[in-house]
């Protein structure tokens, strides 16, 4: 069985790298690999299907779990239950690195059908402002995978 895949996708502004997918496992956990500039923020959204659970490698992070706000550094973990609200920041200058671990893998093959195969294993060019078109696309893709945008990145 193949558990440390390596596959490298720019998902948004982020760099990500598939470390254990859900297809390779009874359970279909997802283990991805996250690195990010300073600033990165999804939108405040909801996963239905799944738990994720958060595991900080590099960096400062801001998390916001429903009403509760927290702030996590390397070696720290927390959990976003699923059907809860949550999103993050990278607040550290230097960008952060993290794994997200999730209990199905909606949320993985979200990222597969969005994402663009990563000609590097750096991270990509910034891309900007997105346009109201792009997040309704992004909003309606999300919808085919469980995952529920409920608000706006954190700022």
């Amino acid at each position: 069985m193949e558990t440390k895949k390596m596959n490298g996708f720019w998902f948004l502004n982020t760099h990500v790298k598939i470390r254990t997918s859900g297809d390779d496992n009874a359970d279909h956990i997802s283990v991805l690999e996250h690195h990010a500039y300073h600033g990165d923020s999804p939108p405040l959204h909801i996963h239905h299907t799944e738990d994720e659970v958060f595991v900080v490698l590099e960096g400062e992070f801001r998390f916001v779990i429903g009403p509760n706000e927290h702030r996590l550094k390397a070696g720290e973990t927390i959990l976003a239950p699923k059907g809860i609200p949550h999103a993050y920041r990278v607040e550290s200058q230097r960008g952060g690195r993290w794994l997200t671990i999730t209990t199905n893998h909606d949320f993985e093959n979200f990222v597969k059908a969005t994402s663009r195969l990563a000609a590097s294993d750096t991270l990509p060019e910034p891309l900007g402002p997105p346009s109201d078109e792009f997040k309704t696309a992004l909003a309606k893709k999300s919808t085919e995978y469980n995952i529920e945008i409920v608000g706006p990145p954190l700022h």
